[in-house]
């Protein structure tokens, strides 16, 4: 089997979760045998159909456009046995990278009008190949995909061998070392072998694929939106962020108590018995405890009754330091805020709260 795989992603890899889990497909069509070659059509020039017709009256079959769709790529798309069309889904359809490539598959077929299974339709000059659909979306919810779907099903109809999408994949990428994320890639590639091996994807693979990447959504859609926040408040961009290891910066209490207890380093603390108690003063006001024992962390909002270390700070000021814009240890001999307790628990904050 020959198949061409179309990456539409804008984004390059390590970046792009289009491309991630389209390597693992095919990753599992190759290892069922079939002759696969992946093109990024962000590195092709394929300009727009002028809807002239031309393909069709003029150079029956040849577009007019001198680009790398007519230098090269029609040619790939009329000779595969199967297309794999990734696309993030971009306002709920592929985006427009694909559509102007299918768009440009026009002289595929011929002008004329005829019925077939009910539908009217143009013939085919050569047959079409068979049609794989790969997207992924940021939003947990499968239901994005519907206009897709129903748009794949209706333009592929037959041809349709199998549809593969994955909702959270900004959550799933971004813990794509634990074991939730490499079930779901694994999954997607043994997606890649059974439509190979019997031309579509069981049941049960599917279920994998469409794991649930986190934990608790609520948590994963509060840090994600304090990530948003800072992005917007440093003025960078989501790549930028990373790139720079930046951190999100809290903005209430709560989201303090939520992301200390995501950097908790469960290794580091494994001897650890502490609790660890703020007092906050300035735009925010309030207190919380954080009850480290045997690698576990225990965030409440309140005051400890006998804490290991009490740390009296401007909320402000201990969030640049919990972002990285400022050394804590400067502004602790500068006495820009207050220690009491075990002040060597303080020196091990690195390391506790490091990931």
């Amino acid at each position: 089997m020959k198949v061409l795989a179309l990456n539409s992603s804008p984004r390059s890899e390590g970046q792009s979760k289009t491309e991630l889990m389209l390597s693992h497909l095919v990753q599992g069509m190759e290892a069922a045998g079939a002759e696969v070659e992946v093109i990024h059509l962000r590195d092709k020039k394929i300009n727009q159909c002028s809807g002239c017709f031309a393909c069709w009256t003029k150079t029956p079959g040849v577009c007019i456009h001198k680009d790398d769709m007519s230098a090269e790529l029609f040619d790939k798309f009329r000779h595969a046995d199967m297309v794999v069309y990734a696309s993030p889904l971009y306002h709920y359809t592929v985006n427009a990278t694909m559509k102007a490539f299918i768009e440009r598959t026009l002289p595929m077929n011929e002008p004329f009008f005829i019925t077939y299974e009910g539908r009217t339709v143009h013939p085919p000059r050569y047959a079409h190949p068979k049609a794989v659909v790969l997207s992924v979306a940021g939003f947990h919810d499968e239901e994005v995909f519907g206009p897709l779907s129903a748009w794949a099903k209706y333009l592929f109809g037959k041809r349709l061998a199998a549809e593969i999408y994955r909702p959270g994949a900004e959550a799933m990428a971004a813990s794509r070392g634990g074991s939730r994320a490499q079930r779901i890639l694994a999954a997607t590639a043994e997606a890649g072998k059974e439509i190979v091996t019997t031309g579509h994807v069981s049941k049960a693979t599917m279920a994998r694929v469409h794991e649930q990447s986190v934990k608790d959504l609520d948590i994963w859609s509060a840090v994600a939106n304090l990530v948003w926040k800072t992005c917007i408040a440093e003025g960078v961009t989501i790549k930028g962020f990373e790139e720079r290891g930046m951190a999100p910066r809290p903005d209430t209490l709560e989201s303090f108590m939520l992301v200390m207890a995501i950097a908790f380093n469960r290794e580091a603390a494994a001897d650890t018995r502490a609790t660890i108690q703020f007092v906050f003063s300035g735009e925010v006001q309030g207190t919380c405890y954080f009850k480290i024992e045997d690698g576990t962390i225990d965030p409440r909002a309140g005051k400890a009754d006998q804490p290991s270390l009490t740390v009296e700070t401007p909320f402000e000021l201990w969030m640049d330091i919990v972002t990285g814009k400022a050394d804590g240890q400067a502004l602790f001999m500068a006495e820009k805020y207050k220690v009491d307790g075990d002040v060597a628990l303080l020196m091990r904050f690195e390391k506790l709260f490091g990931r």
